[in-house]
């Protein structure tokens, strides 16, 4: 009977640091787009200064890049579950690791071959960056928040430039 609950707790924390992991990545990309005026720029001038070249240049930085900021940004919301217990930490990092891996990979991906998006009705990173949408569709690797909160905007996106990637595979992306 431990063992199941074991189990349990294990899969519990990873599981909502999956959903935690995407749900922070919703709100960062979010705020990186609010005014140079809004509050949050007074305490934090310099967030999302690297995002606008980012829109600028209209690329990724490659998986493992994208990767290794993704942990890093999330290293202080991993710490603190370590306190609850040895399995509830390991479970929490794993879950947000994984989640970070997943997300890097499908931003990615949305920029390299967006065609090959398909756990999503549109990739909206994608659809964010080439209609210029600085107020909707922040979400990366999920949907679900842009539904939730309202930034969810449908487009049709699908063009020759996009339907040339069709034979291209799921992992034709940059990875460095």
């Amino acid at each position: 009977m431990a063992t199941l609950i074991h189990i349990v707790v294990i899969a519990t924390f990873f599981l909502l640091a999956f959903l935690f992991g995407s749900f922070i990545e919703y709100w960062i990309h979010r705020v990186f787009h609010v005014r140079q005026s809004h509050p949050i720029k007074k305490v934090f001038p310099k967030l999302g200064k690297g995002h606008t070249r980012h829109h600028l240049g209209g690329e990724g930085q490659g998986f493992l890049w994208e990767f290794r900021n993704y942990v890093l940004g999330t290293c202080p919301v991993m710490i603190p579950m370590f306190f609850i217990s040895l399995e509830a930490g390991i479970s929490w990092a794993s879950g947000i690791v994984v989640y970070a891996a997943f997300a890097a990979y499908a931003h990615q991906l949305q920029h390299d071959t967006p065609i090959k998006c398909v756990w999503m009705s549109i990739p909206v990173h994608y659809v964010h960056h080439k209609y210029n949408q600085w107020h909707h569709n922040y979400g990366i690797g999920v949907d679900w928040w842009d539904r939730i909160f309202g930034t969810y905007k449908s487009q049709e996106w699908i063009e020759s430039q996009e339907l040339s990637q069709s034979e291209a595979t799921m992992l034709a992306i940059k990875w460095y």
